[in-house]
């Protein structure tokens, strides 16, 4: 089992065994809650928050007037913090429910397919776009107020499944930041990952794949972006460079030698990567991440 970074804090949340969700709606000027992870579930609103940072494992956003985040990996960091914003009028409705509200024989059933495969994604933190929360957003808006308590289950497993319909979400952590194992419906496709998440501190050569998998290297370059969205290059840059965000975070390697343990064979050519993909550059992200840890 993987142990969580010593310098995070590991929320304890006021989810009671007895009750499918906890629900929490602020209103509020400003965010203050540190970085944090935590063992429950949580499907996280905000409005009205234009320019507040949001951090979710080794993805940093800004984000816009209406945001609505699924958070199920139990040791994935995640922060909103201030940044830009400057809104007094904030919300946030909070949702955290137990990695058990299915139980097994329930989560399997065809009917709950889209919410299972869902709830796996969100292991990397899952943002929805405007058309899934203007889909959900009146459930949102009166879940807090619902009386009665089975009603309130009802109203917020639509909520999950209206979601899981949407197509458009995306995830927002890498697999290596989050220490997530990958998962293809392509048993080809996995293999290869696998092997890329083994290997990624070597050199890896798109004819040993190909081969890997009885293809040629032009057929397996078009299948590979097909099916995960990313051509192969780019995909193996996003592995190696979850690993070295998830080391800056985690150790207190150099710069340098994180580059190189991680594959990458130029520290100049590391450098220009990591500022094009994560906004900042390696010595930056080290020092904002520990700037929001706390001790406890």
């Amino acid at each position: 089992m993987n142990t969580p970074s010593p310098n995070i804090i590991r929320e304890i949340t006021p989810l009671s065994d007895k009750d499918c969700f906890y629900i929490a709606e602020r209103h509020k000027t400003e965010f203050t809650y540190p970085m944090h992870s935590h063992l429950e579930y949580e499907l996280n609103f905000t409005e009205k928050a234009t320019g507040v940072r949001r951090i979710v494992g080794d993805s940093v956003e800004v984000i816009g007037d209406y945001d609505l985040v699924l958070i199920t990996g139990e040791q994935l960091e995640h922060v909103w913090e201030q940044h830009e914003c400057t809104s007094k009028e904030i919300r946030e409705i909070t949702i955290q429910f137990s990695s058990d509200l299915f139980f097994k024989s329930f989560i399997n059933k065809n009917q709950f397919d889209t919410i299972h495969r869902m709830l796996e994604r969100a292991k990397k933190g899952l943002c929805f776009p405007m058309s899934a929360i203007l889909k959900v957003y009146s459930k949102l808006d009166t879940l807090a107020s619902e009386k009665e308590g089975f009603y309130a289950v009802i109203k917020f497993l639509t909520i999950l499944y209206e979601l899981s319909l949407c197509e458009d979400a995306y995830t927002l952590s890498s697999s290596s930041f989050a220490k997530i194992g990958v998962h293809s419906d392509s048993r080809r496709v996995q293999k290869v990952q696998e092997y890329i998440n083994a290997h990624y501190k070597e050199e890896i050569r798109l004819n040993y794949l190909a081969d890997m998998v009885g293809m040629t290297p032009v057929s397996f370059s078009r299948f590979f972006k097909l099916r995960t969205g990313k051509s192969l290059s780019d995909y193996i840059i996003d592995i190696r460079l979850g690993f070295a965000a998830r080391l800056l975070v985690d150790s207190t390697m150099s710069i340098a030698e994180i580059c190189y343990d991680c594959g990458f064979n130029n520290l100049s050519n590391f450098n220009r990567i990591f500022k094009k993909k994560k906004e900042c550059s390696p010595k930056e992200f080290r020092e904002n991440y520990r700037k929001k840890k706390k001790l406890i």
